[in-house]
């Protein structure tokens, strides 16, 4: 398969996802959520329908890379290994896309979390093109993850140190945690206010994209944002987050940490970027200059950031776009397409 050969058949993989997927699809996303409550049907297609309509469509995918010479190579030339996370539903699928782009091979370690996904997808696209089967490999649940050129692994800070041991003597893009942040200036308006908590809320919080931390002017009134965050209250109907929103309360009273609550959500004045599920950080800033300084402090650590003002050194993202990445986004601001596409110029 040619580039282009390949960029048809994830068009069609779009086409399929936009008419609804098939009785398959339907069964895939119901067993997600028998293995993995957090992925509701209702967060597996929400993840489906971004994916949709930012990776699957033929033009913005032309565009995107136009900007790389891409090897002319009609067979899988490298087998990348993916080791992908599970805290949010296909959350891998943009590396996948990379690789099979790039016209290299997948050698795929799914998280138990989430194994069903991408497989059905990869095998409606076999379906339709056949050729396309030999870009991608799904390694069973206790097979290790050998024989591969380089390497691309998603985990936490914890699991990055054993990739490092693993794969360092080979190329490869290990990531750790991310978290992204929200810059507050007191003059939100309330649909603003209300946009934010998509980048709080979207699949409970668990991705790297979330919100877990505000920054907000020193004086600022939480008032608004709270009322406005209650329109998410929903939220707390779901049995994992409303015992982890409990769980966090007790936790916080125990310890006399002072917080505000709206119901569903927890804030609490702390420097740290990663919050607890069901609660989020916030902290004080006095002037941009005192703000530029906090963001600098962390920015390695920083994802995204959403706010309604520029920040030097930041792309900032309009409140509620968090969770709504395209296909240039690349996590931790690597070029995974680079990374692969220098792999086929190195003989």
């Amino acid at each position: 398969m040619n580039v282009q050969e390949r960029i048809e058949l994830l068009a069609e993989l779009g086409h399929y996802l936009r008419s609804g997927g098939d009785a398959e699809l339907e069964a895939a996303v119901r067993q997600s959520y028998l293995e993995n409550r957090w992925f509701t049907e209702e967060n597996v297609k929400k993840a489906l329908q971004a994916i949709t309509a930012a990776f699957l469509d033929r033009e913005k995918l032309e565009n995107w890379l136009r900007g790389y010479s891409i090897s002319s190579i009609t067979h899988p030339d490298k087998t990348i290994g993916l080791v992908m996370a599970g805290n949010i539903p296909l959350v891998g699928f943009h590396d996948w896309l990379c690789v099979f782009a790039a016209g290299h091979r997948a050698k795929i370690k799914c998280s138990d979390k989430d194994k069903r996904l991408l497989p059905l997808l990869i095998k409606k696209m076999g379906e339709w093109q056949h050729e396309s089967w030999a870009y991608t490999e799904f390694l069973a649940e206790n097979d290790f993850l050998k024989e591969f050129d380089a390497v691309i692994a998603t985990g936490s800070n914890n699991t990055a140190r054993y990739f490092e041991q693993y794969f360092g003597k080979y190329p490869h893009i290990i990531r750790r945690n991310r978290n992204s942040v929200a810059v507050l200036d007191g003059r939100e308006s309330v649909a603003e206010l209300y946009a934010l908590g998509n980048d709080l809320f979207a699949y409970f919080g668990l991705g790297c994209r979330n919100v877990s931390k505000l920054y907000v002017p020193r004086g600022y009134n939480f008032d608004p944002l709270l009322e406005a965050l209650h329109e998410y209250r929903e939220l707390i109907h779901h049995d994992k987050y409303k015992n982890n929103f409990d769980y966090n309360f007790t936790l916080f009273i125990m310890n006399k940490i002072p917080c505000l609550n709206n119901g569903c959500l927890l804030l609490r004045e702390e420097p740290s970027l990663q919050a607890r599920i069901a609660s989020v950080h916030y902290e004080y800033y006095d002037d941009p200059a005192t703000l530029n300084a906090l963001l600098q402090e962390k920015k390695n650590d920083i994802q995204c950031v959403t706010g309604r003002v520029a920040i030097p050194g930041f792309t900032v993202l309009p409140f509620g776009k968090s969770q709504e990445p395209e296909l240039n986004d690349y996590a931790d601001g690597v070029d995974v397409m680079t990374f692969l596409i220098r792999l086929s110029t190195a003989r």
